[in-house]
């Protein structure tokens, strides 16, 4: 309901614990994706808008993507959960992709490619972020403080958060909230080399083409950096998570707008009917990950 002065109680992950904001008061408006049926939305060139009724589809495209991922196990492949059994572990890894796949249904964009699924890409768009008290509360993101383990908590909030949020403001400067992310992107195994991905990643980059405007990413794949290259991306630095045995390295790569290539797929005008309008003057904190290995093999993270 827009102009309705309300109470409500909310969480929000404060420094590196949620926490409960009661009796929270003001004008608030909420555009939600609101889907007569569990069909996506299509928006042309056979990719397709998802809505919040498949969130639980969407996730599972991802965690099959990000199944052997480093960074993915990075939080629960932890010497503190050494005694969880290898389901414990996959329920956790696909929860976490849950919430972050319903966060960006509601304040980014989730496009989908393929028959049943086969590659779901998590776009944050210029001006929009899901750090609100609200988006973290309804997509159960708050949950990952109670869900990882001590060890996983140390990662996910005290090294993995800082790093990649201050490495993108450096990398961005004033550009930061103005450039696209591709926070995750995933193609299932089976669906691999059929170009979804590349469908995924171009309905957006025509956008930023025609707006002039750049777009980021953080690979976690040593072969994904040679496939982002075909789509105009370009490595700027790598960093690396070092809390683990094994240091795991991401690479940060940017996009930035090539003339010539000015047919939008997605203007900022048609963002109002995808996106909530809140807005938040808050920098998000941002996790990405990518995964790769063979052609279209792509796939990264983002909780913001």
């Amino acid at each position: 309901m827009e102009g309705v002065k309300h109470q409500k109680t909310t969480y929000a992950l404060k420094g590196n614990k949620p926490a409960m904001i009661g009796n929270v008061g003001g004008h608030q408006k909420n555009t939600i994706n609101k889907p007569a049926t569990a069909a996506a939305v299509a928006e042309g060139d056979g990719v397709r808008r998802v809505t919040l009724a498949e969130y639980k589809q969407a996730a599972q495209c991802l965690a099959e993507a990000f199944a052997d991922d480093d960074v993915a196990k990075y939080f629960t492949e932890v010497p503190d959960r050494a005694h969880w059994t290898e389901k414990q572990k996959w329920d956790l890894h696909v929860s976490i992709l849950e919430y972050i796949t319903y966060a960006h249904i509601l304040k980014g964009l989730v496009l989908a490619a393929g028959p049943d699924y086969g590659c779901v890409a998590l776009w944050m768009l210029p001006g929009q972020n899901m750090d609100d008290y609200l988006t973290i509360l309804r997509s159960g993101m708050w949950r990952l403080w109670y869900k990882l383990s001590a060890e996983g908590k140390t990662r996910f909030f005290d090294e993995f958060f800082p790093l990649l949020h201050d490495t993108k403001h450096e990398v961005m400067g004033v550009r930061d909230d103005e450039s696209y992310y591709l926070v995750y992107i995933g193609t299932k195994p089976a669906a691999r080399g059929k170009g979804h991905a590349r469908k995924c990643i171009e309905y957006v980059t025509k956008s930023a083409d025609a707006e002039g405007r750049a777009c980021y990413l953080e690979s976690s794949n040593a072969a994904n950096p040679a496939i982002y290259r075909k789509y105009g991306f370009e490595t700027i630095k790598t960093i690396h998570l070092k809390r683990a045995e094994k240091v795991v390295d991401l690479d940060i790569m940017v996009r930035e707008p090539q003339p010539g290539k000015n047919q939008s797929s997605l203007s900022l005008e048609k963002v109002d009917s995808l996106v909530s309008n809140a807005s938040s003057v808050t920098r998000p904190v941002s996790v990405s990950m990518k995964l790769g290995g063979e052609k279209e093999a792509i796939a990264s993270i983002s909780v913001i």
